[in-house]
């Protein structure tokens, strides 16, 4: 597995774990950046191997002799330092991974390195927002991966998610998160470009079950999103009638939000940043599939994409899961509002009680 540390990753080694799977993880910091996922596996049931995505034969020790290859690598954003120069003003943003590495040349290799080591079968997970003519380089680069991936490995499974939620995501936690430290929340062309969210561990469920029987999937493409589309304003609104925020939502055009977005790329807050011009492009955008659930139901049989319908699967709606990692986000978390406790009402500080 590849990008296991991410967060459909730990979901994946999760369910991988719970069916005695034997797992080679490729790690790409020190040991203990992976230790959570140890508790997923069986006792000698996950060896955790050392590589770097630029030396090709530490790949080739993390494969090893596995059957099936995961490639999970995937950033929103171009991880960079400071670093040094020698002329004015000495010290500039180096960058370390650019999207075209990430999501292009590190899945063509791992495709390479799977048809040399003759491995049975690859999973490569993309993205519904793949798309050749998007603005987002982001977007662009994950469909040329794509297209990497299938030369190199024609009969590699592409799974293809919108964009996921969950207790660790940073697209519900970022409407509540951009409340809690920014003066305001920015709209992007007043948040019209339309998104169809998957739970996260619907999407580790597909891959599972693709492991479980990689034969059938061999040269397929698994489209995985969820079960109702929203515009970014409709989620807004969505999360904080849950959080009881009441941040000033601000309608702001691209072209300006870029411009407050090349500053905020370098803010981190926790992993990676809340904002990039990159991602605005990205929101201008639907991040919907090509295709309604009748449409992709009348394909024929041969080089038919699959849905989670096909895998006897249905998506979890985001509202029966938002609440329950959302409402930290509370003054006083939801015990105030409770009836029963002292000081009801959002405007109580008080604690305990």
């Amino acid at each position: 597995i590849f990008g296991a540390g991410g967060f459909l990753g730990r979901y994946v080694c999760c369910d991988l774990g719970t069916n005695g799977v034997l797992a080679y993880i490729g790690n790409r910091g020190d040991e203990f950046e992976l230790r959570h996922l140890k508790p997923s596996f069986d006792l000698g049931r996950s060896r955790f191997v050392f590589y770097s995505p630029r030396d090709r034969d530490s790949m080739a020790e993390v494969i090893a002799d596995a059957d099936i290859v995961i490639n999970l690598i995937g950033k929103y954003y171009e991880t960079k330092a400071p670093s040094t120069k020698d002329s004015f003003p000495y010290v500039y943003m180096k960058t370390n991974f650019t999207f075209e590495q990430c999501n292009v040349d590190i899945p063509r290799t791992v495709a390479e390195l799977c048809t040399e080591m003759q491995v049975d079968n690859l999973i490569h997970v993309s993205s519904l927002a793949a798309n050749p003519d998007s603005k987002s380089e982001w977007a662009r680069t994950k469909w040329q991966g794509e297209q990497a991936v299938k030369e190199a490995y024609p009969w590699a499974t592409i799974i293809r998610p919108a964009q996921l939620f969950g207790p660790e995501d940073k697209f519900l936690n970022w409407f509540a998160n951009m409340a809690s430290i920014a003066p305001f929340v920015p709209l992007v062309d007043g948040g019209h470009a339309l998104t169809q969210p998957v739970y996260a561990p619907d999407v580790a469920n597909v891959i599972t079950k693709v492991v479980d029987d990689p034969e059938k999937f061999e040269g397929r493409t698994v489209d995985v999103f969820g079960p109702s589309d929203y515009t970014y304003k409709e989620l807004a609104e969505f999360v904080y009638d849950i959080t009881g925020q009441d941040p000033t939502i601000v309608d702001m055009p691209k072209n300006v939000l870029k411009r407050i977005a090349s500053v905020m790329q370098f803010q981190s807050l926790g992993r990676g940043p809340n904002l990039t011009p990159d991602l605005v492009e990205l929101m201008t955008e639907d991040y919907v599939p090509p295709m309604t659930q009748e449409e992709y139901d009348a394909q024929p049989e041969k080089d038919k994409i699959l849905t989670m319908k096909d895998l006897g699967m249905e998506g979890q709606p985001i509202e029966k899961i938002a609440f329950n990692y959302l409402h930290r986000f509370r003054t006083g978390g939801h015990f105030t509002i409770a009836e029963g406790y002292q000081g009801q009402g959002h405007s109580s500080r008080m604690w305990g009680g």
